[in-house]
């Protein structure tokens, strides 16, 4: 990672945790809307990246229509997530359920191929698979509450955050063929 990525890394993990924060303090109705609209933004953004990547490099690779399809599952989930901003909050619960049960065992799945195949860094994918699976069963304890949704879409950008910034400061890996 060059020093720029480690700059840009910092700044936007500390950017994530003072909006998390602000959330987390000030959880009102016009709260929700920003959260859906930053929640659309990103996953748009990530699904556009990925579909651009597949078709300047991956379409090559081995496995490349695997990243055109998730591009283009993203890009739905940024569809779908801007259309929630005039729903009931059950919705955005159940939503937020999905998305970090999902997750979540994705992240434990990465960390159990990681760990049988490279020495390295599967501790902290698989601690992170665990946390958004917590949080997933979070939201389903307290369902019936009104800002659960905003609190624990705040926590869990927190934790995303300070995972984020654990990884611009970490050693960077090199493989190395001889």
């Amino acid at each position: 990672m060059t020093v720029y990525q480690r700059i840009k890394k910092i700044l936007f993990s500390l950017i994530m945790f003072a909006v998390a924060l602000f959330f987390f303090i000030n959880p009102s109705d016009d709260a929700y809307r920003i959260v859906v609209g930053i929640l659309s933004i990103g996953l748009a953004i990530a699904g556009i990246k990925d579909i651009v990547f597949y078709f300047r490099m991956a379409r090559h690779m081995v496995g490349g229509k695997m990243i055109l399809i998730q591009g283009v599952i993203i890009l739905d989930f940024a569809i779908i997530t801007g259309s929630f901003t005039n729903v009931p909050k059950i919705y955005i619960l159940l939503y937020l359920i999905g998305i970090h049960a999902f997750s979540g065992v994705v992240e434990i799945l990465r960390s159990m191929e990681a760990r049988r195949t490279v020495d390295g860094p599967w501790k902290m994918k698989f601690f992170h698979g665990i946390v958004n699976f917590i949080l997933a069963i979070a939201c389903l304890i307290f369902i019936r509450r009104s800002n659960t949704a905003l609190i624990i879409y705040s926590l869990g950008l927190m934790y995303s955050a300070v995972v984020r910034l654990f990884d611009a400061f970490g050693k960077t890996t090199f493989v190395v063929i001889e």
